[in-house]
């Protein structure tokens, strides 16, 4: 199964932009994607289930063209979950979960930490992320949770770690708490894979970041340990240009 994470910033800028055209060549079996900004009945699903997608969920943010995240899925899933449950997560859109036969795949947009009000909601969110996928694990072993992470793990993952020590996104606090997730049973499956620096999924618009590859590595394909076995690849897709991230695709074999 492949498995493809992408934060569009923004879907519809993103179609306007050939992602539909990306997508059918990149032909993962399922792709979640966040910061989808939109709802449902502001896209075209026409073409996305012309573009060989016909089971496309989406869980929205309350407020328009914010946030939100959708899985777009080839295999028709056994069960859809939106959101966790938990109200101050929930009204952002950020979880969307499909189970199959042999694992389920989550789309998770973390918060960013833009100002002090939303550093301390992001930091909540965290807390509240790691005690319900601790309780889900329980129910659901095989579980892949991908998407936008808003924290770089290690200084390996972002182009200067000496500048950005304070900066959200790579705090001590953040990285720790990311590192502290995956010790608690999922694999980081790009590192996994590729020890390498200068490995980056997001690029700041500004200064001309992107093509001088000054990024940070925020996006995640976590496989949780079970799965270990089945991983086959992971990589980065650097080269797809529909938005401020790139893509990264994980590939399980069952």
């Amino acid at each position: 199964m492949k498995i493809i994470s992408y934060n569009v910033n923004g879907i519809r800028a993103a179609i306007r932009k050939g992602f539909l055209d990306w997508l059918q060549q990149a032909n993962p079996d399922v792709i979640c994607i966040q910061e989808i900004k939109a709802n449902i009945d502001q896209v075209e699903v026409a073409e996305i289930e012309a573009a060989g997608y016909p089971y496309h969920y989406w869980f929205s943010a309350q407020k328009k063209g914010y946030s939100g995240v959708a899985i777009f899925s080839k295999i028709k899933p056994n069960h859809v979950e939106y959101g966790t449950g938990i109200e101050s997560m929930d009204f952002e859109g950020r979880t969307l979960r499909l189970d199959f036969d042999e694992l389920s795949v989550m789309s998770l947009y973390l918060p960013s930490g833009t100002n002090i009000a939303r550093l301390e909601h992001k930091f909540e969110f965290m807390a509240l992320f790691q005690q319900y996928v601790n309780k889900l694990k329980k129910e659901i072993p095989n579980l892949v949770i991908c998407g936008d992470y808003n924290i770089c793990h290690k200084a390996i993952d972002i182009h200067d770690p000496v500048r950005n020590k304070n900066v959200s996104g790579f705090l001590p606090v953040e990285r720790e708490w990311i590192g502290d997730f995956i010790d608690s049973g999922f694999i980081d499956s790009f590192r996994h894979f590729n020890k390498e620096p200068h490995n980056y999924t997001w690029w700041s618009y500004r200064a001309n970041a992107r093509a001088n590859n000054k990024g940070w590595r925020i996006d995640y394909n976590m496989v949780a340990k079970p799965l270990q076995e089945n991983l086959k690849r992971a990589v980065i897709l650097p080269n797809a240009m529909h938005s401020d991230h790139c893509p990264l695709l994980v590939e399980l074999e069952f």
